[in-house]
């Protein structure tokens, strides 16, 4: 039986607040790691990297406003975010593609603590259909709907080359899987009620280019990219 994740929409948390959500849980898990109990708004604030006031609302969504010259209580409010975020539950991911990025996926060992089992594997390459990674053997591609549903999976991270991935995505959702974590550098194509999420590393590397390639310029104090497209043009 596949298991729905929590839909913070329907209690009115916007997506941007459920986006920092896992911001606060991070900056709340050091936090009590060093043994602190409680934490102002401000200073969580700065160690999730956002303004305090922006804080305030998003924890306010919550239910959660902290006691006035106190602050938060950082095992609670590590209690609400997590049972918003639905990370008090055991959710079972599959991951498909088994290359480079699969693997390490599969061998990553933070996701338990989170709430997040990887309860299996998928490739199409004979040769590595079989293998045994994380405690799991790697399935064929061709057993993607029976294992799905015989394992409850309920977030499917597609980690396949462009060419494969709308496929696969077809078929996890034909499977009754509505959460999608998405690394294959395409745009996937999905029905209403099916949440996906996209991770492009080529393109935060790109923004960090253009940063850098900013830092350059007021450094130098010329526009290096239009030199560098009219030596370009006139070569």
């Amino acid at each position: 039986m596949i298991r729905r994740l929590p839909q913070a929409r329907s209690r009115g948390i916007p997506e941007a607040t459920v986006a920092r959500l896992p911001l606060y849980l991070r900056a709340l898990t050091a936090l009590t790691e060093r043994g602190v109990t409680t934490v102002s708004s401000e200073d969580l604030a700065e160690a999730a990297g956002v303004n305090s006031a922006k804080l305030r609302k998003d924890l306010s969504h919550l239910g959660s406003y902290g006691t006035r010259g106190v602050g938060y209580d950082v095992e609670y409010l590590i209690y609400q975010i997590s049972r918003e975020l639905g990370l008090t539950q055991d959710w079972a991911v599959a991951i498909v593609g088994v290359g480079n990025l699969g693997r390490a996926l599969a061998n990553y060992g933070g996701f338990v603590s989170r709430g997040f089992r990887v309860a299996a594997l998928f490739d199409s390459d004979p040769g590595v259909v079989g293998d045994h990674i994380a405690g799991l053997n790697v399935e064929h591609i061709d057993e993607l709907e029976t294992v799905i549903k015989r394992r409850g999976v309920s977030i499917v991270v597609i980690a396949t080359p462009a060419d494969a991935a709308q496929q696969v995505c077809d078929r996890v959702i034909a499977a009754g899987v509505t959460s999608i974590l998405n690394f294959a550098p395409v745009v996937l194509s999905v029905p209403d009620g099916v949440d996906v999420r996209k991770v492009d590393l080529s393109i935060e590397l790109q923004i960090l280019a253009f940063h850098e390639q900013r830092k350059a310029n007021r450094e130098g104090g010329g526009p290096a990219m239009a030199e560098d497209w009219q030596q370009g043009a006139s070569a």
